[in-house]
C-alpha cells in the first residue's frame, strides 16, 4: 500500500498483527501508540479492531504507515489460517509478564506465525513491565530468547518503550523489503 504525505512525499504502508492470549494488552498497547492514553476499563475484543499509526522518518527508513490488526485472544494458532493475516507484513506477539503462561503461550505462536509466514517480521512484545517489580530481571521463557526473535518489554500503562517498539518493528520490515 502506499500513501501520499501532505507534501506530496510517498508513505508505504504495512499491515502489522497483534497477537496474543486476552487480556495481555494488545488493545492498550494499540491505543498507548495511536491515542497516546490508557484505559483503566478493559473492554475485550470481539473479532479485530484496526488502528493506523504513522511512524515518522527516521534516517534508515522513510515514514511508514502501520496498519496495526488487533485481534482478539480467542483464535489461538487457527489464526494463522484465517483471513486476517493475508497480506500482514508482520506480527507482534504479546504476553503479560506478569501472567507467566501467557508467555509460554508466545512461543508458541511465534513458531506458528514463523512456520506459516517465513521471513516475516516478527517481534515479542512482554507487557505490563510495571505490575513486576523488577521486570528487567524477570524470567522469560528459554526458547523466546532462543528463536532469535526481537523481544520488547512494555507497558502500555506508563508508555515504557510503547513507541520504541513499533518504531523498531517499522525500520525491520522496510530494511527486509516486506
Amino acid at each position: 500500500m502506499v500513501n501520499r504525505c501532505h507534501d506530496g512525499t510517498v508513505m508505504i504502508a504495512k499491515k502489522l498483527m497483534l497477537l496474543g492470549e486476552i487480556g495481555v494488552g494488545k488493545s492498550s498497547l494499540a491505543r498507548r501508540l495511536v491515542f497516546d492514553r490508557f484505559e483503566f476499563d478493559y473492554k475485550p475484543t470481539i473479532g479485530v479492531d484496526v488502528y493506523r499509526y504513522e511512524a515518522p522518518a527516521s534516517a534508515t527508513r522513510p515514514a511508514a504507515t502501520l496498519i496495526i490488526w488487533d485481534t482478539d485472544g480467542n483464535f489461538g494458532d487457527s489464526i494463522f489460517k484465517h483471513i486476517y493475516m493475508k497480506e500482514a507484513a508482520g506480527a507482534m506477539i504479546i504476553g503479560d509478564l506478569s501472567r507467566h503462561s501467557t508467555l509460554e503461550t508466545m512461543v508458541k505462536l511465534g513458531e506458528g506465525f514463523t512456520a506459516s509466514f517465513p521471513g516475516r517480521f516478527m517481534g515479542y512484545i512482554v507487557n505490563k513491565t510495571d505490575l513486576v517489580a523488577d521486570a528487567d530481571a524477570a524470567a522469560l521463557p528459554m526458547a523466546l530468547t532462543r528463536m532469535g526473535a526481537e523481544v520488547y518489554r512494555t507497558s502500555a500503562k506508563t508508555n515504557a518503550n510503547v513507541h520504541s517498539a513499533f518504531i523498531h518493528a517499522a525500520d525491520i520490515i522496510h530494511r527486509r523489503g516486506l
